[in-house]
């Protein structure tokens, strides 16, 4: 048996990592700030006795020192995720927490043996392409006029053509986003601080999960609650661009996992992994499925608009993690219906919330009217 702090362990993913630790018979300790815009009701019932449990943020060093003391192996599952264009708070959180982490460990002698932390997908960018003529690249960020004209697929910066997007491995890191240059930035800090202190260390880059417990407060938790909260309201939902981009979704069961074997697995230490569905599915075949999953059909609204800074196609090699014996288990339907499940139980499901962040993400120039739009 082993003692372990899950930061962020009253979250969406941190909160089943919590559940599998104490099935496992380990000591578990939770520290989360229960941030208001993802529990604006306080601690959520479902966090579970058995687990100590410490209200604190990641960048108070007197709450991160009395969390991890005693503890043998961390799951840094803290993070802070939103639209909004506060960028000083995603580096505050995401990129300065990892540093004062392990500054506490070496400074104060605490013995972590391991720290298994949260990373995303979203390090990739636009992630790699390949164009006939000139080979494979990795594009920055779609041109703002090209979005505004409704050109959404990626361009070869050399000719201009169409070019055909690849499975993204993990050498491939090009963050543009706030949130995505803060998490690469919590990747440096734990790989190499953690190899020049003895502190081993895994970072895994999650795909787009799913399942129950994924906050509906929060615009952050992304189209599977936008489009759910459309369809419980009986509107239709509004898909962005033309619905043909890709991605790739995990059910947070896998996600789970995949943190476990991180920690148990001596070949992982210092390593980042995928962590992904292994499938590429469409906006518009998300939205089926997710419709099915609520025993009805759903009419998109294709509106021209983009969200500026959503990447076009972004699927994961988990090639690698597969080395290591995991593979993704749960289907996207089987994990849609556990979200809906869920999600039909919830007291506030039926609020529309998604009213309220549409407008604010319009005000601040995230939502983006196209040439169609």
């Amino acid at each position: 048996m082993s003692r372990y702090l899950v930061t962020g362990g009253a979250g969406f993913i941190g909160s089943h990592v919590v559940d599998a630790l104490l099935l496992a018979g380990h000591e578990v300790r939770i520290l989360d700030s229960l941030q208001p815009r993802v529990h604006p009701r306080g601690k959520p019932a479902y966090v579970p006795e058995d687990a100590e449990f410490i209200q604190g943020d990641v960048r108070d060093e007197h709450a991160m020192a009395r969390s991890m003391k005693g503890m043998d192996g961390i799951f840094h599952l803290a993070a802070y995720q939103d639209y909004m264009p506060d960028f000083s708070t995603f580096l505050h959180v995401n990129a300065v927490s990892p540093a004062l982490l392990i500054e506490l460990i070496v400074r104060e002698r605490l013995g972590i043996e391991k720290i298994v932390f949260a990373s995303t997908q979203a390090v990739y960018g636009e992630g790699e392409y390949l164009c006939g003529e000139h080979g494979v690249f990795h594009p920055g960020p779609r041109p703002l006029d090209q979005l505004k004209e409704g050109r959404w697929e990626t361009l070869c910066p050399q000719c201009g053509r169409e070019a055909e997007w690849q499975l993204t491995g993990e050498t491939a890191v090009s963050p543009y986003t706030a949130y995505a240059i803060s998490k690469y930035c919590s990747e440096l800090a734990f790989l190499n601080l953690g190899r020049r202190y003895g502190i081993p260390a895994v970072g895994l880059r999650y795909s787009i999960t799913q399942g129950p417990r994924n906050s509906f407060y929060n615009a952050y938790s992304g189209v599977c609650r936008i489009f759910s909260q459309r369809i419980l309201s009986g509107a239709r939902p509004i898909v962005f661009e033309d619905g043909k981009q890709l991605r790739d979704y995990i059910n947070v069961e896998d996600v789970v996992r995949a943190n476990l074997l991180a920690m148990e697995a001596g070949e992982a230490d210092y390593r980042i992994f995928n962590v992904g569905g292994g499938k590429a599915i469409n906006v518009i075949e998300f939205l089926d499925a997710l419709a099915g999953a609520f025993g009805e059909a759903a009419e998109p609204v294709l509106s021209g608009e983009f969200r500026y800074g959503d990447t076009r196609h972004t699927v994961s090699d988990i090639s690698a993690l597969r080395g290591l014996g995991w593979e993704p288990a749960v289907s996207l339907k089987e994990s849609l219906e556990r979200y809906v499940s869920w999600l039909l139980k919830q007291p506030d499901a039926r609020s529309i919330r998604y009213v309220e962040a549409d407008r604010e993400m319009r005000e601040r120039g995230v939502i983006r009217k196209g040439s169609a739009g």
